[in-house]
């Protein structure tokens, strides 16, 4: 049987905390330079861009930005641009766009388009000779390097660290630097974190409910993702404040629920929807700091709650990965997909 630890997903999931230590150091003169833009022409919105696992880290982005710098931010759909061929109005815009491979080809027209309508474009993608980098205004290189399964881990989480990088760069915000500071030392003794009882549990699920709130929906979409691609199972993620609106019929007993959750305004109405599955009969796991008990998955407590998501993230890209294998699966290879995705 392959050893979990000789796959690609372990190995480049296993180098996110090197590959932050490195973006972090080398991104900063950029990060400090594009903040002090952004100070001194303050756009009206922010628009992201993007899809897939790099969609899920916009959806992280939107809570950040919005809550840190009291902009809204919205997601673009590509089509509008690449489809029905739309003029959105963007001036004195910051158009974000996310890519690993910056070469899918609705994201350089919509970026193109955005550029056009006088939004900044900025670019957060790890190929940095791509069209997209070519194209941006400004590029915020996730340096990452070769990412060779074709399920992505560590440029997911360096997307998440530029994102939070060139927050507190653009609002001067002292405690997401001492936070950044404290990230990748996090990261590596995170990595030995106890999550078997999740792959152990879930190795002959069928279906399985993701869920997170704020700033852990991202977590919550990306996980649910990497158990479809890489481990054939049925996985759909919810907000816990959207959750019980008609997708709590559907539990029953022993139905697989994994929450992730991070010690903010929203921990306590998470936990107890959680509690409402398990009253239900539902077999529930919590990812959240400090949170003991029955299926309780640990998270090291201490880092702001904004960098926990990060922490959940990675944990759980080494237990999917596990959890592949042990269902039979080649996470580095998973069936009828390719690296990049050239949706038109």
């Amino acid at each position: 049987m392959t050893e979990p630890s000789s796959t690609l997903m372990y190995q480049e999931a296993h180098a996110s905390a090197e590959v932050i230590t490195r973006q972090l150091e080398a991104n900063a003169p950029i990060a400090a330079a594009l903040g002090e833009r952004l100070r001194a022409r303050p756009p009206r919105f922010i628009v992201t861009c993007a899809r897939g696992s790099s969609d899920h880290a916009a959806a992280y982005a939107k809570y950040v930005f919005e809550t840190h710098l009291g902009l809204v931010t919205a997601s673009a759909s590509p089509s509008v641009a690449s489809i029905y061929d739309s003029r959105l109005q963007l001036e004195d815009a910051l158009f974000v766009a996310i890519s690993q491979s910056g070469k899918s080809p609705d994201l350089l027209r919509s970026a193109q388009a955005a550029k056009e309508a006088g939004a900044h474009v900025v670019a957060l993608v790890n190929v940095e000779d791509s069209p997209l980098a070519a194209l941006a205004d400004t590029v915020l290189p996730l340096r990452a390097g070769p990412e060779r399964s074709v399920a992505a881990t560590k440029s997911y989480l360096a997307t998440l660290a530029a994102i939070l990088q060139l927050t507190a760069h653009w609002r001067g915000d002292d405690a997401v630097h001492a936070t950044l500071a404290q990230l990748p030392e996090a990261l590596r003794q995170g990595w030995d974190a106890d999550w078997r009882s999740l792959g152990e549990g879930l190795r002959g699920a069928h279906n399985l409910f993701v869920v997170g709130r704020g700033y852990g929906l991202g977590a919550a979409l990306e996980a649910a993702l990497k158990l479809k691609e890489t481990c054939g199972l049925h996985a759909e993620a919810f907000s816990a404040a959207e959750v019980k609106h008609g997708p709590m019929a559907l539990i029953g007993e022993g139905f697989p629920v994994l929450f992730f959750a991070q010690d903010d305004g929203t921990l306590d109405n998470t936990l107890k929807v959680a509690e409402e599955f398990r009253a239900r009969g539902a077999r529930v796991w919590v990812a959240a700091p400090g949170v003991d008990g029955v299926d309780a998955l640990p998270l090291a407590a201490g880092l702001a709650p904004v960098a926990t998501p990060l922490l959940a993230v990675q944990s759980f890209y080494r237990v999917a990965n596990a959890l592949a294998l042990a269902r039979g699966y080649d996470p580095d290879v998973p069936p009828s997909l390719n690296k990049v995705t050239e949706t038109m």
